[in-house]
This record gives C-alpha cells, structure tokens and sequence, in this order.
C-alpha cells in the first residue's frame, strides 16, 4: 500500500465527485446522503461545508463563479458565499424516485451528469444528461442502473462511462464539437475480480484511473483498456478519484462508510475519509462549467 495523507478525517457517509478547482487551489466534493458540499483548501488545509436541501450527486466548478450542483430536484446554481441557488434544469421532475449520481465536465464546459433509481433496486431507470447554456439539457443515454464513472480521453475522443450494477466500464466515440456520443463498447469489465467500477479520472498520460467500490482499491488503465496496475487503498468502499495540488500531482481519494457494520468501521479507520497519494504521475486540468455560455 502507498504512503498517504488524510486530507479529511470525518467518516463521510458516501462522499462523490471529487473536483479540483485551480481558481481557489482547493477540492471539492459532495457527501450524497449526509446532503452537503464540501471543500479542502490546499493552502490552509481547511476544511468547509455547505448542507444542501436534498440529496446531491455531484458538482461542477463554473467558470463565472460558484458551482453547479445536482441535487435531487434540479441541478442548480449554488453561490457558497451567500448559500443562494438558481434552479438551472430540473430534468426528471416527473421521477421523484430518482437522484443524480455522477457527473462531470468535458473540456467544452458541457456538464454530464447520469441518474438513477434512490432504492438501488438495480432498476435500470437511470439516464444520462448532458447540460449546456446554449441547448440547454439533453437526454443521452437511457436503461442506466448507477451511473459513474465519467471522464475523457486526453485528446477528448473517446468518453468512458460506467453501469456500476453491470461492474463495467464502457467507452463511447465522443465529438468535442457537436458532444455527439456513438458507439458504445465494453473497455474494462470486472472479469471476476472483486468490487465494481465507481469514478474516474484520466491522467497526463491518458490512462484511466478508478476506484473500485467494495474492492479497496484504484484500478489504473492503459488506454486499449489493458490493466496496468493496481494500488491498494486503506479503505473498502473507495468511491472516486482526482487529480489536484498545485502542479496536478496528487491523486485525491473520496469514499464512503454507508452498509458499513461497526466490526468493519473499527477496522478500517480511514473509511469515509478523503486522502491524498502520490502515484507518480500528474493529471489533466478540470475543466469548468460554461455558464458564461461560450460552450
């Protein structure tokens, strides 16, 4: 196992969405089902905290300021310096069953963010949407059971996705230009190894890193979908990942204590934290969400 820092010490119930923001050199996240947006300041090692009004799946750094956040009811316009939001989309309004879970931005400032049953029924009712200020927001893709795993190719070709209940990640055909998707085929399936994917990131190098939920563990992959390594992690339910620090050379760890027994916290003393691991290499910045419409 790899030397780590503990950034955030607290036992998130399910933490998600690790974004680094080179604006304010400082990580955010989201604890989905304790409802609430939280940030790391690398310089001060601080550690902020925003409830949110419903269950959140994720956010998104906009480029004008403040963030974009997927609560269950909409995703919104979130300023954390007054706690104001401004309802942006709210795609499923006739699904109150569902949340958000995942999402993220491509580098055209395009957030794509994926739903999903509340239950976890492994109902296969979940969607993918991508949202912009120009088209405002579109459905993707459907029969989605747990969306995750969103992230992009170094030379934005090729987006990876993830049916978590399906323990695969796919790989779609991705036009920058237009945010077209085709062409969905099978790049890493589980192959009886334990866990199932949750988020991604890719790296400088154009590997895909992931976190492997239940497996304790980041998966990383060459770019023709090969296994190239694995790096064990000091928790089981590890549940994404993102690169960040000054020069993008720190890996940032989110994870998750929910379904957790009390014999398995007391073993694990670093589930639910957000840690930090040096794995030799550095990672792509992360774009912002175009609210400034130039996306």
């Amino acid at each position: 196992m790899k030397e780590f820092e503990c950034i955030a010490a607290e036992r998130y119930n399910l933490a998600e969405g690790p974004v680094w923001s080179p604006r304010h050199q400082a990580l955010y996240w989201v604890d989905i089902r304790k409802p609430a947006v939280h940030r790391y300041v690398f310089a001060t090692r601080e550690v902020q905290g925003w409830p949110m009004p419903d269950l959140v799946g994720s956010l998104a750094v906009c480029d004008t300021g403040g963030l974009l956040v997927a609560v269950r009811g909409g995703l919104s316009f979130f300023d954390p310096a007054s706690g104001t939001f401004e309802m942006v989309a709210n795609p499923e309004a006739d699904l109150p069953d569902h949340r958000f879970n995942d999402g993220k931005c491509d580098r055209a400032g395009r957030f794509w963010v994926g739903s999903m049953h509340n239950t976890l029924r492994g109902e296969f009712s979940g969607f993918l949407y991508r949202l912009d200020r120009k088209r405002g927001c579109v459905r993707m893709a459907d029969g989605i059971a747990i969306p995750n795993s969103l992230a992009w190719s170094r030379d934005d070709r090729t987006m990876y996705f993830a049916n978590t209940y399906r323990r695969t990640i796919f790989a779609y055909d991705f036009d920058i230009e237009s945010g077209g998707i085709d062409d969905r085929r099978v790049f890493a399936p589980a192959a009886g190894r334990p866990g199932a994917p949750d988020g991604s990131t890719v790296d400088a190098d154009n590997f895909l890193w992931n976190a492997v939920y239940g497996g304790g563990r980041l998966d990383r992959y060459a770019p023709d979908g090969r296994l190239d390594c694995e790096v064990r992690l000091p928790m089981s339910q590890p549940t994404s990942c993102a690169f960040g620090g000054p020069s993008l050379e720190t890996l940032y760890v989110t994870s998750a204590t929910q379904h957790m027994s009390e014999e398995d916290l007391a073993h694990q003393p670093f589930a639910g934290a957000i840690i930090a691991l040096d794995v030799g290499v550095r990672g792509l910045p992360e774009p912002y969400f175009a609210r400034s419409a130039k996306g």
